[in-house]
């Protein structure tokens, strides 16, 4: 279940552990955890992808190792057993981000609520000012899929022996190189036989998911196929919005397991 209703979290509220993981671009002039500290759903815990990627890499946003996952799900106060549901209040639907994160580092019950904060305000559904006190857990175990991620060394190989699909989730300008990178240090293009699918094409107004049908139409555009693969790896900006075509495609493919190039083009696009 990659994906509950409004109405499904708000009757489950008591059963579930809920994160908030909006993020905003830079030149937003948004501030996620002031927006989560004015309103969010009760008992949702605040998640800042800044905070909780791999501080030592030069690209950003990039996974932790297994050890700053474990300690950070115990800080939580995390059950493997728990059923945990992620939402946002960005445009660019980073809980997609967390749910990849989370099933990265082997987490077996994790939905993202579909139409997020924005949906849920819209339908007058409570929210809250109050922080829940969280009880820290030592119990909590990470089975990390590396398999999941791919590497810049996987994807230049990849060029010539095409033993996968690459799909951009970015604009079609930022991927034809005809709108500049919002970071000054990358070039403008995108990697070599990739293929574009802006990932706003597979969200609804109302921040929602596209239905399944619509999905499958979509897929098989881009794909040029009536047949769905396996073998996609999806690409973006910084890792984020890859993880949206991901969650996408996976609502359509019951046997695609996510993968994403967690560098994207933040690495692959650098001025050398």
């Amino acid at each position: 279940m990659n994906l509950v209703s409004t109405e499904w979290l708000n009757n489950n509220l008591s059963k579930v552990r809920i994160f908030d993981a909006s993020w905003h671009m830079p030149n937003s002039k948004r501030n996620a955890e002031k927006e989560y500290l004015d309103k969010h759903i009760l008992g949702a815990i605040f998640w800042n992808i800044e905070e909780h990627s791999d501080k030592d890499s030069l690209v950003p946003h990039m996974l932790p190792n297994s050890d700053y996952w474990t300690r950070m799900m115990w800080s939580f106060g995390i059950k493997n057993t728990d059923h945990i549901v992620v939402y946002d209040f960005s445009d660019v639907y980073s809980s997609c981000r967390l749910w990849f994160s989370l099933k990265y580092f082997g987490h077996e019950k994790v939905s993202v609520l579909d139409g997020g904060l924005k949906k849920w305000l819209k339908e007058k559904k409570p929210i809250t000012k109050k922080i829940e006190k969280i009880e820290q857990i030592n119990s909590y175990q990470t089975h990390e899929n590396i398999d999941r991620v791919k590497n810049k060394k996987q994807i230049d190989e990849n060029i010539i022996k095409k033993g996968f699909i690459v799909i951009d989730a970015r604009s079609r300008g930022r991927f034809e190189g005809q709108e500049p990178e919002p970071r000054k240090e990358l070039k403008s293009g995108s990697i070599p036989n990739s293929i574009c699918l802006p990932f706003k094409e597979c969200i609804n107004e109302d921040h929602s998911f596209k239905n399944k049908e619509q999905l499958l139409l979509k897929f098989k555009e881009v794909l040029g196929s009536k047949q769905l693969p396996i073998n996609l790896v999806f690409s973006c900006g910084s890792g984020i919005t890859a993880t949206v075509l991901s969650l996408a495609y996976s609502i359509i493919n019951d046997k695609y397991l996510p993968i994403i190039y967690d560098g994207s083009w933040a690495e692959y696009g650098k001025i050398k």
